[in-house]
C-alpha cells in the first residue's frame, strides 16, 4: 500500500502551514503600523510606484481579484493611507496613490524585512536559493 497520501508527504501541505506561520509572525509586527498582511503588501507595491498604479496592475502583482481589492483598499483609503483617482482620459480606470502618510509609514516599516528574516535561520544566500526555487515552481504550476 502507498503512503503518498500521507499529509507529511504533501508539498501543499507544507506551503499552507508555511503561510500560516509567516502571517502569524508578521502580525504583532503589523499591528504595531495598523496593517494587516495584505494591506502591508499594498503598501510595498505603493511604495515600488511613487508614481501610483491601477487597480488592475495592482491585482495582477497581488494575485487578488477585483472583489478582495477594492474592499483592502477602500479600508486603506479610510486610513488615509492612499487615494484612489479616477485616470482623465479614461474614467474606467483608477489609479492608486500614496497619500503623505502613507509614504511616512515606509520608514515605520524599514524594519520589517529584516526582522522577519532573521527568525528563518537560513543565510542571506540559502533564502535567495530558496526564493528562486520558490519562484521556479510558482511559474511551472501557472496557467
Amino acid at each position: 500500500m502507498s503512503d503518498n497520501l500521507l499529509l507529511d508527504k504533501q508539498l501543499c501541505f507544507r506551503l499552507y502551514s508555511l503561510n500560516k506561520l509567516m502571517c502569524r509572525l508578521y502580525a504583532p509586527v503589523l499591528k504595531e503600523l495598523a496593517l494587516t498582511y495584505p494591506q502591508y503588501l499594498v503598501m510595498m507595491v505603493l511604495w515600488q510606484y511613487k508614481a501610483g498604479i491601477s487597480v488592475k496592475n495592482l491585482g495582477i502583482k497581488l494575485d487578488l481579484d477585483s472583489g478582495t481589492l477594492s474592499p483592502l483598499l477602500k479600508r486603506m483609503e479610510t486610513q488615509q493611507l492612499l487615494k484612489r483617482e479616477r485616470q482623465k482620459k479614461d474614467e474606467r480606470v483608477v489609479i492608486i496613490k500614496l497619500t503623505q502618510k502613507g509614504i511616512d509609514l515606509r520608514q515605520a516599516a524599514e524594519h520589517i524585512p529584516a526582522k522577519m528574516f532573521a527568525v528563518t535561520g537560513f543565510s542571506p544566500e540559502k533564502l535567495q536559493s530558496l526564493n528562486v526555487e520558490l519562484d521556479r515552481l510558482i511559474e511551472n504550476i501557472s496557467d
